[in-house]
């Protein structure tokens, strides 16, 4: 049916459903998701937003449909890993006429997703606001995109099909295995500079700067340059994402006339989590965030309590960071033996 409806309406419908919870959670997260899209191209709140393509039983029925075959794969702590989504060219009629892609709506979700996209290979749209919205919401929950495949040990390939002729395969493919290290596999990019007429200060302040933008690590290291000047190798690890915003940061602050990419195509990191431990001290409660490093198999590499937490709690009670610290690593120890 091509009935319009409004999105509370469909939401009302979903819910009546009687879908199981984590499916009908996750369903409602896309849906969510497309309803903001609309709601900033039409510049329509939700509650009064009225849905074309977005409202077609077909497009319920292809977001409950893939959530659900996500779920069926039964795969609890997997990781859902995507490679750049190519969107198509050209223009594709919708309810409101003609419009270049990817379609506003696509496009919407995509600025508010992390997914990589480009355009082509062909003159067709490959990538609608239905499919847009699943893969992000998918992605963004569940796992991270990666510029290419992964070293994984693949067990089972799946085909999706398209009905539209477009020149080259029309096909959808997802394949399922278990990445080839015992760590997890990231994508990074690294930045480097070499400067050699900034103070240590300015330095010091780019570092600050670099790291409350986005950069994941921020490392400086002492260099003789040309001439035997005295200088220093900046060296900044990032999200692809974050490249070019930090690369005209390190130009600016610094003023040097070049900053060096060199992608990182995987990086082999322990899969991390907070915990927030309380110890005891003096007979009060203080809370510690602890950092747990572990592999994919959920073997704890490294614990260890956050710095400055403990450093206000000497300040205040006198005693020693380091005793601090390791009060706080026991005890998360100890709570992840009792899990």
């Amino acid at each position: 049916s091509k009935t319009r409806q409004t999105y509370n309406r469909m939401l009302e419908q979903i819910e009546s459903v009687g879908l199981p919870p984590q499916v009908e959670l996750d369903v409602l997260g896309i849906l969510e998701l497309m309803g903001n899209a609309e709601s900033r191209v039409h510049g329509t709140p939700l509650d009064e937003l009225h849905l074309h393509e977005m409202g077609q039983q077909d497009a319920i029925a292809d977001i409950v449909g893939a959530v659900f075959a996500f779920h069926n794969l039964e795969l609890p702590g997997s990781r859902v890993l995507c490679m750049p989504v190519s969107v198509g060219g050209g223009y594709v009629d919708t309810a409101h006429g003609l419009l270049p892609v990817p379609a506003p709506a696509t496009l919407a979700i995509l600025d508010s997703s992390n997914l990589v996209w480009r355009g082509g290979p062909v003159e067709h749209e490959l990538l609608t606001p239905t499919g847009a919205a699943i893969l992000a919401f998918l992605v963004k929950k569940y796992g991270s995109t990666c510029p290419e495949y992964p070293g994984i040990t693949s067990s089972v390939t799946g085909y999706g099909a398209g009905s539209k002729e477009t020149g080259m395969p029309n096909v959808l493919r997802s394949v399922l295995g278990e990445l080839d290290a015992g760590l997890a596999i990231d994508h990074v990019d690294m930045l480097e500079t070499n400067v050699d007429d900034v103070t240590g200060e300015v330095v010091g302040y780019l570092i600050q700067e670099l790291m409350d933008d986005g950069a994941l690590d921020v490392s400086v290291i002492p260099a003789t340059m040309k001439k035997g000047r005295s200088g220093f190798l900046i060296k900044v690890v990032c999200e692809s994402k974050d490249t070019n915003r930090l690369a005209h940061r390190i130009i600016a602050v610094t003023g040097s006339l070049g900053v060096r990419l060199i992608p990182i195509r995987h990086r082999l990191t322990a899969r991390r989590r907070m915990m927030d431990i309380e110890i005891q001290v003096s007979g009060r409660p203080y809370q510690v965030p602890v950092k747990v490093g572990c592999d994919n198999s959920g073997n704890v590499l490294n614990i260890s309590a956050e710095f400055e937490d403990c450093r206000l709690i000497a300040q205040e009670t006198g005693l020693q960071v380091k005793d601090l610290m390791r009060r706080a690593e026991e005890s998360a120890r100890m709570h992840i033996d009792a899990e």
